[in-house]
């Protein structure tokens, strides 16, 4: 398979760590002109990082689905843990890495004006190779990037501290559970790592002014960077996960259950009402005009039907361990949602229907 992205891109880092780990071949490409503005958005119907081109001539998008479909392609060394438990509680921590993590590493890398040199100059001479000064593309992406994906999603003056805190706050929350064991359940990585990896791989542990914070902050989770990235299936396969879920994960449950999930409800809601923007509060702070998101109203779709599906003691283990970190409640409100992405089930072969991710 062909990798199209960027080595500054989110999504690219997370995916390029998981086949790294399954041990997938793959051939990784710089996103050009040409892919980022006509091929990919030919074959998926917009443009996202990173783009895969199967050798049966294919695309896919979306780094969530792609994995799930590459973990049937690809059975050995599985990162979706066998224990029901685990599964649901890896793939919630998973939506949040992706979904609410997204918006501090959109921040510190645009609003911080040398991170934002420093990602504007790689971005102007890879994706953005035109026969124009580099200074100019380098403001111009810098100006792009801050308007669609700092202020246009809601970090502003009133917010900017909440935002830094976002970070910090996570950090805190890994640094004692990294500190005891290699990855997030145990002895190898699971999709929880992954869904982690993407901003604090490309984004928190490069951009400068993240890096030298979570160096001096939490030095087991930048050990877990370098970690994630060398591990490899088949030397880690004889290690195992440890049993239910580790009570030193609890804070990120709490967390996830105060920031993401009201983020996700409060867009359903938005969506179901046929609101193009929106607004959120989350731990006493309001963040307002937020574009609509069609896709999120999928990631609640998603959730509810991996609740749904869980039986007997599974369920009353994921039920209670929600409940204790209000992480439960907000899955099921409102209490009718339908995004309309992805209507025949076909991801991630199925037209992108999100905003453009870089």
């Amino acid at each position: 398979m062909i990798v199209y992205g960027v080595d500054v891109s989110y999504f690219t880092g997370k995916f390029e760590a998981y086949l790294r780990y399954k041990e997938i071949p793959y051939e990784a490409r710089d996103l050009d002109v040409y892919h980022y503005l006509w091929k990919v958005p030919r074959a998926l119907g917009a443009t996202q990082y990173p783009s895969v081109e199967l050798p049966d001539g294919r695309w896919m998008s979306d780094t969530t689905p792609m994995i799930a479909w590459l973990e049937q392609q690809y059975p050995p060394y599985p990162v979706i843990p066998a224990d029901p438990l685990q599964a649901f509680m890896a793939l919630l921590i998973e939506d949040f890495g992706d979904e609410w993590l997204w918006r501090p590493a959109m921040h510190y890398r645009w609003s911080n004006p040398a991170d934002a040199r420093l990602a504007s100059t790689k971005l102007a001479k890879g994706v953005l190779s035109l026969p124009l000064p580099l200074a100019s593309r380098r403001r111009w992406i810098a100006y792009r990037q801050t308007r669609k994906f700092v202020k246009g999603d809601g970090v502003e003056a009133r917010t900017r501290a909440h935002m830094d805190g976002a970070y910090l706050r996570v950090l805190d929350r890994l640094q004692p559970a990294l500190d005891q064991r290699p990855f997030l359940l145990g002895g190898h990585p699971t999709i929880a790592d992954y869904g982690l990896y993407g901003s604090m791989f490309r984004h928190f542990s490069h951009d400068p002014t993240p890096a030298r914070i979570m160096q001096d902050r939490a030095p087991a989770v930048w050990e877990w960077v370098a970690r994630v990235w060398k591990a490899r299936g088949s030397s880690l396969a004889a290690e195992s996960l440890l049993d239910g879920f580790p009570d030193d994960l609890g804070g990120l449950l709490d967390e996830i259950g105060e920031t993401h999930l009201p983020a996700l409800v409060a867009n359903a809601r938005a969506h179901s009402e046929g609101r193009a923007k929106h607004g959120f509060t989350v731990q006493g702070v309001a963040y307002r005009d937020i574009p609509t998101s069609q896709y999120r109203v999928w990631v609640v779709e998603q959730l509810r039907a991996r609740a749904a599906a869980l039986a007997g003691e599974a369920r009353t283990q994921v039920e209670r361990l929600l409940r204790a970190h209000g992480c439960w409640e907000p899955i099921w409100e409102p209490p009718t949602i339908s995004s309309g992405h992805d209507p025949e089930g076909t991801a991630p072969f199925c037209r992108v229907s999100r905003m453009v991710r870089d």
